[in-house]
């Protein structure tokens, strides 16, 4: 269900606006939505854990929050992570 460290590190230098960049709102959106389509393969077998439905709908929510700031901030730069990620909207 979780991330690995190695996976982590893969995504944040795919989605890194430059050296270092760790906090930028690409690379939340893209570690979330790794972590995201690992619960959801998890819920395919586990239909009955709500307590991790409870997190995932936390998750998806942050992902929409950090989205919705990305928007209002630089809307080029949304265009691009939702294009990357593969995201609808």
């Amino acid at each position: 269900m979780s991330i690995t460290a190695t996976r982590k590190a893969e995504v944040i230098a795919e989605n890194a606006r430059s050296q270092g960049d760790t906090g930028s709102a690409e690379v939340q959106v893209a570690i979330l939505s790794v972590r995201i389509a690992n619960l959801t393969e998890h819920f395919k077998t586990h239909k009955k854990d709500n307590h991790s439905r409870r997190g995932l709908l936390k998750m998806v929510s942050q992902r929409r929050r950090l989205l919705d700031h990305l928007i209002k901030v630089d809307n080029a730069r949304y265009v691009a992570l939702i294009a990357k990620l593969g995201l609808r909207r």
